[in-house]
């Protein structure tokens, strides 16, 4: 896994320390900005035989940054303002020291994704925490088959080994995959049927199969 990690350049950088153990990779160092803090974290699920990721990375901007919250915060509505897939009507943004808290209620993960993506690349910003929740319109029942047949899905070579289990508007997915990456990936797949409000991803990452 050391030498797999040695080829990502991202985390082959001085400014970010990386050490590996029983499949755990702990990021640690020193950025200046979040975009990057993310980019590694990442880059590290990519890596083959990564179970977890311990990511202890700071965002420093530096003693000369006079950029204050109210700022970065009218910074992350006008940022909104020309995403079309951001209800921004429907978010509420708090910036702490830097630090900022997305809460409200969406129809669809992306666009729960979308407002934090929006965010990630804007200066001043040291840590972003979504805690938006998606209700979609519709309460009808979400397709079990749409999830486990979706064409999306053959970029995992052991996806016969997640259970997808449907509980009114809720999706459970349980089994083994070979990398934290795939098991994102799943979850983001599950994420995408209609109806969907929840995903709870209880996959297992086991490469030693």
């Amino acid at each position: 896994m050391q030498k797999t990690i040695k080829w990502e350049p991202l985390l082959n950088t001085a400014e970010i320390g990386v050490t590996a153990k029983n499949g755990v990779v702990t990021l640690s160092g020193m950025v200046d900005s979040y975009a990057k803090k993310v980019e590694a974290e990442n880059a590290a699920k990519r890596v083959s035989g990564v179970k977890a990721v311990a990511e202890e990375i700071e965002v420093s901007y530096g003693n000369s940054f006079k950029k204050n919250d109210i700022e970065i915060a009218t910074e992350i509505l006008n940022a909104w303002k020309w995403n079309w897939e951001i209800p921004s009507d429907r978010i509420m943004v708090k910036v702490e020291n830097g630090r900022v808290t997305l809460e409200g209620k969406v129809e669809w993960n992306y666009q729960k994704e979308a407002a934090k993506k929006a965010v990630n690349h804007l200066v001043g910003v040291k840590m972003v925490i979504n805690s938006i929740t998606v209700q979609s319109r519709t309460q009808d029942a979400i397709e079990k088959t749409a999830i486990e047949h979706s064409p999306d899905r053959s970029w995992a070579e052991d996806s016969e080994n997640i259970v997808v289990d449907v509980k009114g508007n809720g999706v459970k997915l349980t089994g083994t995959v070979d990398s934290l990456y795939e098991k994102d990936e799943a979850g983001r797949l599950a994420w995408n049927a209609l109806g969907v409000w929840t995903v709870d991803n209880e996959l297992f990452v086991d490469y030693d199969n």
